[in-house]
């Protein structure tokens, strides 16, 4: 699907030709919209998912490649906000899964797969002694707050402004309606003497401090080492729990961000791709917290779940961490997302305009903006309302990506898919840099 802009004449007009010529190409796709509305408020059930005039419909994946309902094939750089890690057809995990699915499904008791997994995940992440299994990132993240609640008899958790940990622990707009009633106090990231002395001043009743070691819907802005260590120790005098949301973070380094920085919470979550493409999430950390759940205790805390243990996704996930995505290939993988940030941050430099890519390894974020970028605050001072058409471009182009400008490699993709994503950022920085600047 390619189109050729028409007007730049400002932004409203660009947008309004850009969707014009998306609705002409996607008849199919609106068609499917439109039936989805009759069963789904708005068509959807994601709401990440959704944008005007109305989302692609998709008919298939595979490789790093997706095809949508009328035919259009793309460069897959949404990867499932990190999920997709192993593409849409990875024979390990194909494997994998046709090997569990001959076995029977829904057995209701302990499995062989459980365990394995269960290994595999405290091997790789240096925190964890102990885990336990959910259904997603969310329901881990709800669990490992409950747990430090639980554990340290404190009601108040610590977030981070612009952390997201879940559709109910979302902390990038105020007031947000649904989320789980814990007492919150808001810290900014990469504050280092906001944060301390938030800590210190509620460090009576403070239970934990839950933050991603590297803001990841918010726009892959990394956390320094500094501000983590700087956690670390006043959460150790304060006797409250650290918690970090790897869900997304975990692909960037063997033992996740913390084993990178050295930087060990009480508690890490875990999500997304190592479920193997499946649903999935994880709680662990130190044994003496963790082993709160375990049964045998008289005093034992109750986790239900009952698809905690399904055998599909502890099979595709152990086959993905030990067969697919061993320790040894993490570091490689994530090298290609540095040398792609680095390629598209030249792009703009050399064009001049304020643009620029941060991130780490294979997960990255667009920014029209040409200062640091160090909090949430600083994402919000960019001109983001150029995102919609940034996405809608990207779309004419063949490359599938996040609409809010953010972008995820996938174990498939090599340098044709690199090159795809560069080619089309340069052909609208050129088309439109009249616009950016």
């Amino acid at each position: 699907m390619t189109t050729t802009p028409t007007r730049n004449a400002d932004l409203d007009a660009a947008i309004a030709d850009a969707e014009a010529a998306y609705v002409a190409a996607n008849p199919k796709s609106q068609a499917q919209y439109d039936a989805a509305c009759a069963a789904m408020p708005g068509g959807n059930t994601r709401t990440v998912l959704f944008y005007p005039p109305f989302p692609l419909t998709l008919a298939k994946g595979e490789g790093c490649r997706v095809r949508d309902a009328d035919g259009h094939d793309y460069v897959d750089f949404l990867g499932e906000y990190t999920a997709g890690l192993y593409g849409h057809s990875n024979p390990v995990i194909m494997a994998a899964l046709r090997t569990a699915l001959d076995s029977g499904i829904v057995l209701g008791g302990h499995t062989m797969a459980e365990a394995r997994l269960a290994a595999a995940v405290r091997d790789r992440i240096p925190s964890i002694e102990r885990l336990r299994f959910t259904n997603s990132g969310t329901e881990a993240n709800l669990m490992a707050v409950s747990t430090a609640r639980a554990v340290t008899g404190r009601s108040k958790v610590m977030v981070m402004n612009g952390g997201y940990h879940g559709g109910l622990l979302y902390f990038a707009m105020p007031d947000m309606p649904i989320n789980a009633p814990f007492p919150y106090l808001t810290g900014r990231y990469n504050d280092l003497d906001g944060c301390r002395d938030l800590i210190r001043a509620h460090a009576d009743d403070l239970a934990c401090v839950i933050l991603e070691p590297m803001l990841g819907s918010a726009g892959c802005v990394p956390a320094s080492r500094a501000f983590l260590a700087m956690l670390r120790e006043e959460t150790d005098k304060a006797g409250t729990l650290l918690i970090f949301d790897e869900v997304m973070t975990s692909r960037l380094d063997p033992g996740g961000l913390q084993g990178r920085h050295g930087v060990l919470p009480d508690l890490t979550t875990l999500g997304k791709y190592i479920g193997g493409g499946l649903s999935f999430g994880a709680f662990g950390g130190r044994a003496d917290i963790i082993d709160r759940y375990d049964p045998r205790r008289p005093d034992a805390i109750p986790h239900a779940g009952t698809f905690n243990n399904n055998v599909l996704t502890m099979s595709a996930g152990h086959a993905g961490l030990t067969e697919a995505y061993p320790a040894d290939a993490v570091a490689p993988f994530n090298a290609q997302g540095d040398r792609l940030r680095e390629r598209l941050n030249t792009l703009c430099q050399d064009r001049g305009l304020p643009v620029r890519f941060t991130g780490m390894g294979s997960m990255l974020a667009v920014h029209f903006h040409d200062g640091d970028i160090n909090d949430f605050d600083d994402v919000l001072a960019g001109r983001n309302e150029l995102r919609p058409l940034l996405h809608l471009d990207l779309l004419s182009h063949g490359v599938y990506a996040a609409r809010r400008g953010m972008f995820v490699l996938s174990l498939p993709m090599g340098e044709p898919a690199f090159d795809a994503l560069v080619n089309a950022v340069d052909e609208f920085l050129a088309t439109r840099g009249s616009l950016i600047s």
